[in-house]
């Protein structure tokens, strides 16, 4: 069996983030000063580094430093992330809209998928809505009907980590760190507007914001 300690190196080397609601035992892993620290020390030797986001409450592998290679890497991430910003983004008004609730969706909050689909079935213009969202290659769904389309968004959104569904018998999710993360994302890409794609994804790493 895996220690927990190789779970988390497996996690981030693979591109994971790790947070308390999608991990907690290895985010409290990571908690502890010596154990960050050993995980550090490990991926320093891959050229690797434990960046984090939202307070420190999100956990995830970046690049110690840059190279040409790292950099050609970083521009291929980076352009698949922004590609994936706007249905995201749509995604999110619809659901804060849905909700009634000012606040935007953060790591912990739970989403109730029948709650959401009545409420959209209810207003013809949340209908429009989700049908233009579950169209976006993201989602990819083909179908005509609410149901549908949302459990094919709830599907890659827990395929892409920004959902967690604890229980497979309910329709019960979970929003994970990652959509934070996302939020941060939407920050830098406003910030930062002007730079070039490779250059947008360097200045992230350095600062430890992304990738």
């Amino acid at each position: 069996m895996m220690s927990l300690k190789g779970r988390v190196m497996e996690t981030l080397l693979s591109g994971g983030f790790i947070c308390k609601t999608s991990d907690e035992l290895a985010f409290q892993f990571l908690q502890n000063h010596e154990h960050l620290a050993e995980v550090e020390r490990q991926l320093n030797t891959m050229n690797r580094t434990l960046a984090s986001a939202n307070d420190g409450n999100l956990y995830f592998c970046a690049y110690q430093t840059i190279d040409t290679d790292e950099r050609k890497q970083l521009s291929v991430q980076f352009r698949d992330i922004a590609s994936s910003l706007l249905p995201l983004a749509e995604w999110l008004v619809l659901v804060q809209e849905t909700r009634g609730d000012n606040a935007p969706l953060t790591e912990g909050k739970v989403i109730r998928l029948a709650e959401l689909q009545s409420v959209i079935e209810d207003t013809p213009a949340f209908v429009e809505q989700l049908a233009k969202i579950a169209r976006y290659s993201l989602f990819n769904s083909t179908s005509s009907a609410v149901d549908a389309q949302l459990k094919q968004i709830f599907k890659r959104l827990v395929e892409t980590g920004y959902l967690l569904r604890p229980n497979p018998d309910n329709q019960i999710y979970l929003a994970t760190g990652k959509i934070d993360y996302l939020f941060d994302v939407i920050r830098f890409i406003d910030e930062s507007e002007n730079l070039g794609l490779e250059q947008q994804a360097e200045l992230a790493i350095k600062q430890g914001d992304l990738l």
